[in-house]
């Protein structure tokens, strides 16, 4: 680090004291030295003193910590007994300690859920337990903060954690044609550095909130709301707050069913205590269910006057059950359907009908072509897809371990590829392929109805020892005209399976151009979850519409995962 000082003493204000000394690095004095050494055991203690000096009169500081990610050692401890003989209103905290005496709070940092649990669990401990920091925010994150609630609300020595961290550190910049663009490590020749680790937060440089924000909002919101009867309309509603009632805050519900609002009201003012909570009965009718279709029952809690930090009719709170109300379907008669020919030549195989033609590529089994009634609508596909674009927190290590595996190169030899008629309206097309270099293969099936239907099941197996797979799916190439899209599932923002409480289920619009979630670092997004339907079509309205059995998950990008 100093070329020039081969020993040298070095302060820094947030990592504590290191010497930099290459021959007591060798023989691992770099950590006796300071133990040993008053005069370190008083730079220590005086960093701390000059800390605690500045900061003791403002009133949001709450706790005192001696640093982070430095280890512990007597310089350290003799830090805490001055802080704790100084300021004894306030408790200590300190990360490499551990569960040493000499701190107040025990705060482990990225703890496992399990971890968190045992810690919280143990009969010698009757200290809280906050973690310094448990969900990290770079990038397209983060995900699990439900879990870790859960086990925080369950267990009363869980006092929570601190995310890492709240905003991008990212210095803007302009470009000569005027577009502007955020700086980090290296951008400015700045050498050494690191990167883009202070890229890290819930909000980007300019503080535009990251979908990830919305998640923490949920996960963090003041009330919860628990089903007791949900076919009669009975629910429980827990007041998270620790020193407000619920007075101030409004309470509409709704019936709705797929985007469509059936029925709504308001709940009269809740008269419940901060810990406290109450049962409500929702005065809606039963509907008469549709084949096919869902019935949701929603709950908006918002602020009933202006404060300080929002204004009347902020929401913040909400909540979302699905009702148990169902009709069976009406199965699809066959001969109603249009017949399905055949036809087969050495390069394709053509599944046709009156309004559509669907071409199979026999050298690779893959859709080359889909045609319906003039419209072109898939260019190339449906191709297995285990791979996606590396966020944040996946590199460099697991994006390493996936790249060695070889899954950003997944390339599928066709096997074989045969067609089977069952009656005049119905074709199984199967092809079998794999890829040896990555150890994959897969079975896909295309059942062709009469109607325009295509049935896609998609089986994967995969060879022992593989790392853990970044997704498993299928991509397909569309016409550069389907740009609009609509979907019922969680929305509208971006959702993944460790990131998606703070979307309701519902209708949602959008465009192609419109989903880019501009991450300082081009990374993984856009991902929708929960999806029952999904619709991609151009200006005229025609296009392609997948349905889940029962759900799925999609994106819709205008770059392939590769760019």
């Amino acid at each position: 680090h100093y070329p020039n000082h081969p020993q040298r003493y070095d302060l820094c204000d947030q990592y504590g004291i290191f010497v930099v000394d290459e021959a007591n690095i060798e023989s691992h004095g770099v950590w006796d030295r300071p133990a040993r050494d008053p005069l370190w055991r008083e730079a220590m203690v005086e960093r701390v003193t000059r800390m605690v000096e500045r900061d003791k009169n403002h009133p949001c500081i709450i706790a005192w910590s001696l640093g982070n990610e430095a280890g512990h050692g007597p310089n350290l401890e003799a830090a805490a007994d001055w802080v704790h003989t100084r300021d004894p209103s306030r408790p200590l905290l300190y990360n490499p300690a551990e569960d040493l005496p000499w701190v107040d709070i025990i705060s482990p940092m990225y703890p496992s859920v399990e971890r968190l649990v045992a810690l919280a669990q143990d009969p010698a401990e009757t200290r809280p337990i906050i973690m310094c920091e448990y969900a990290h925010a770079m990038g397209n994150g983060p995900g699990s903060l439900k879990e870790y609630w859960d086990q925080i609300e369950r267990f009363p020595r869980l006092q929570g954690g601190f995310i890492w961290d709240w905003a991008d550190q990212g210095l803007r910049q302009i470009t000569k044609a005027g577009q502007e663009w955020f700086a980090y490590g290296g951008d400015l020749g700045d050498e050494p550095n690191d990167g883009n680790f202070c890229i890290n937060g819930l909000v980007g440089p300019d503080r535009t909130p990251h979908p990830g924000l919305l998640e923490v909002k949920k996960v963090y919101e003041p009330v919860s709301v628990q089903p007791v009867d949900l076919e009669h309309g009975v629910l429980r509603v827990v007041n998270r707050q620790a020193s407000e009632d619920l007075g101030l805050l409004q309470v509409a519900w709704t019936l709705d069913a797929e985007g469509q609002v059936w029925q709504s009201g308001e709940l009269p003012e809740l008269d419940v205590p901060s810990g406290g909570s109450v049962e409500v009965s929702l005065p809606y009718e039963k509907p008469e269910p549709i084949p096919g279709t869902e019935y949701w029952l929603g709950l908006s809690f918002t602020q009933a006057g202006d404060t300080p930090w929002g204004l009347r009719g902020r929401e913040v709170a909400w909540a979302q059950f699905l009702l148990p109300y169902q009709a069976s379907s009406q199965p699809l008669q066959p001969d109603i359907m249009p017949n399905l020919a055949i036809e087969e030549t050495e390069e394709a195989l053509f599944v046709r009908s009156q309004r559509f033609v669907l071409t199979f590529d026999r050298r690779t089994g893959y859709l080359s072509d889909w045609n319906y009634q003039g419209h072109a609508v898939v260019r190339f596909g449906p191709q297995m897809n285990l791979w996606r674009a590396p966020t944040d927190n996946d590199a460099p290590h697991l994006a390493e371990r996936w790249q060695a595996a070889g899954f950003d190169r997944l390339r599928e030899q066709l096997g074989a590829i045969s067609v089977e008629r069952f009656n005049p309206q119905v074709v199984r097309v199967r092809a079998d392929a794999a890829d040896p270099q990555v150890g994959v293969k897969s079975r896909y099936d295309y059942w062709v109805y009469g109607t325009g239907d295509l049935l896609l099941e998609h089986t994967v197996e995969l060879a022992q020892g593989l790392p853990p797979l970044p997704r498993v799916g299928i991509k397909l190439i569309l016409t550069g005209e389907s740009q609009e899209f609509a979907w019922y599932g969680r929305g509208p923002h971006e959702t993944y399976s460790d990131r998606k409480q703070g979307a309701r289920v519902g209708v949602y619009r959008s465009t192609v151009r419109g989903e880019l979630v501009p991450y300082v670092t081009p990374q993984e997004y856009g991902n929708r979850i929960d999806v029952r339907w999904v619709a991609l079509t151009g200006g005229d309205g025609a296009g392609l519409l997948a349905v889940g059995q029962p759900v799925l998950n999609f994106s819709a990008h205008q770059y392939t995962a590769h760019d």
